[in-house]
Formats: C-alpha cells, sequence, structure tokens
C-alpha cells in the first residue's frame, strides 16, 4: 500500500490522492500538517526519498522567505524547523516500502505505482 504525505490545501497533493483514487490505488493518507511528522520519521522519508533535508523546503512559502530564508541552519535543525513547520515541507510525498517520491509531475508517479 503507498502512503501519502498529504496537505489538503494543497492542489497538487488533493489531485495525486484523486488520481489513485480513480485508478485503485490502495493508498493510506497522512495528513503530515494537522499531525506532523516527528524529526525520527522525517529523516525516515528523507532516507527513502534519498535527498537531503534542503531538497524538501518549499522556499516559495512566505513563511520561509519572512522567517528562515537568510538564516544558516544544520541539517539537523532544518528537520526540526519542518516538524515545527510542516507546511514547508514539498508534498505530496508517496511512499512506497523503502521509497518514496515527491509526487509530481504526475507521470513519475504513474511509474512509481507500476514499479
Amino acid at each position: 500500500m503507498i502512503k501519502v504525505l498529504h496537505n489538503n490545501s494543497c492542489s497538487k497533493s488533493r489531485g495525486i490522492l484523486e488520481y489513485l483514487d480513480e485508478n485503485g490505488v490502495p493508498f493510506e493518507v497522512i495528513d503530515f500538517v494537522n499531525d506532523p511528522l516527528s524529526v525520527n520519521e522525517l529523516n525516515a522519508v528523507l532516507k527513502k526519498l534519498n535527498m537531503g533535508v534542503h531538497e524538501i523546503i518549499r522556499k516559495n512559502e512566505t513563511l520561509y522567505k519572512e522567517k528562515f530564508a537568510d538564516q544558516n541552519f544544520s541539517d539537523e535543525e532544518w528537520v526540526k524547523i519542518l516538524t515545527e513547520n510542516p507546511e514547508l515541507i514539498q508534498r505530496p510525498i508517496l511512499i512506497k516500502s523503502s521509497v518514496a517520491m515527491i509526487g509530481r509531475p504526475l507521470e513519475n508517479v504513474k511509474y512509481f505505482i507500476e514499479k
């Protein structure tokens, strides 16, 4: 089963859920905004993504620009910041077993599901 780290205020995230549902792909929704990931959970997701924490930060968000853009934080500090400000995490993130991907573009999601 695919787990989807989902933010309901994100149209792309809602679109992926709709796509999965329409195509009969079983999935579990994890609302990481209302139920934030722990530091350990986020580190596990980063490992499955095979990405560094800086690659999943939404740098166009107003919160990022106002509070974090000109700061020099360590990777560990960024992980903590993202657990406390989950709206700064790229979304959706799809997790299947030991691998994960950011759910864009849709063509990549289709490939990810089929593997």
